[in-house]
């Protein structure tokens, strides 16, 4: 099976070329379809769970059928719980003009409900001539990297994820189009989770930190201790040495093992069009190192919240 460097490879074999120290990798002479042999669905997913990150360029061939049926074979597809796929799809299409396209918090993706997606993948369909670039962070590299006071800590503290927020609050230049959509769209179901913020990795077995913007709250801790808490673990689990940041291509497809890492697109490219499409694969309800699940708390519609 081919390693990460050029020796004993073959030209039909892919090359996998680390791009950091604790995150993240590109592929190189593999074409993503639905028809890859089980060995290359195998060394991707090998890959995927060493690296955290997976970057593929040049798959111009894929469109929205194509990409999905190379993620089928990782797993089930996942529709986002409140935001609309395109039609007859389970893409989340993210268009920077349009309200809500632009992720320029870190996050992983949909921690507000239990089971949130197991791997995300996501295609470049158009780029900024500039900027748009997004950062991963190895949320296990960063929890192998606590002090043992601090993971001692870490170990034992549950928050509440929510995808309701002071959205003015986080977002100050998100523009009137952002806040409807926040209002009408990404909320018009409103979620609550309790999450371990140390988990166990289903396959790898390796523990990873769950932060990131949709935590609201740390239990048993007031919001002005929460706050303090947040800045601290979350500050410690997006240093750089435990990052990788991709400057896209149209064409370009990234895979990410969002069980182990948080990211964030920049944005820093003005008004220019960025538009990526995005399909997440079924993940089960994280588990603490106690062996207890998370739970979720508030799945109700926000007109029977008002009532």
């Amino acid at each position: 099976m081919p390693t990460d460097n050029h020796n004993n490879t073959t030209p039909s074999e892919p090359v996998i070329r680390p791009v950091g120290g604790h995150i993240g990798a590109e592929i190189e002479g593999i074409t993503l379809s639905g028809q890859l042999t089980a060995k290359a669905v195998a060394l991707v997913r090998q890959a995927l769970l060493r690296h955290k990150v997976l970057f593929v360029r040049g798959q111009h061939h894929l469109d929205d059928v194509a990409q999905q049926e190379f993620g089928r074979l990782l797993g089930d597809l996942v529709e986002h719980p409140t935001q609309p796929s395109r039609t007859g799809t389970a893409i989340l299409e993210l268009d920077a003009s349009r309200g809500g396209g632009r992720a320029d918090r870190w996050h992983t993706d949909v921690t507000f409900v239990d089971a949130y997606p197991a791997i995300t993948i996501l295609r470049a369909v158009t780029v900024p001539a500039f900027g748009g670039d997004t950062v991963w962070a190895n949320t296990a590299a960063a929890y192998d990297g606590l002090s043992p006071a601090l993971r001692a800590l870490a170990d034992q503290l549950w928050a509440v994820h929510s995808n309701e927020y002071d959205y003015a609050a986080q977002r100050p230049h998100a523009t009137e189009a952002d806040h409807q959509t926040y209002r009408q769209v990404f909320t018009s179901t409103v979620y609550e989770t309790e999450h371990p913020v140390v988990h166990v990795h289903p396959e790898t077995g390796e523990r990873s930190l769950i932060l990131g913007s949709f935590i609201r709250r740390f239990l048993g801790h007031s919001q002005d201790q929460s706050e303090l808490l947040y800045r601290l673990l979350q500050g410690h689990a997006t240093r750089p040495d435990y990052t990788t940041r991709w400057r896209w291509r149209e064409g370009d497809v990234v895979l990410w093992d969002n069980r182990a890492t948080q990211h964030i697109a920049i944005n820093d490219y003005g008004d220019q069009p960025r538009v990526v499409r995005r399909i997440t694969i079924a993940g089960v309800a994280p588990v603490a190192i106690d062996g207890r699940r998370s739970v979720t708390r508030r799945p109700a519609p926000l007109a029977a919240a008002a009532e």
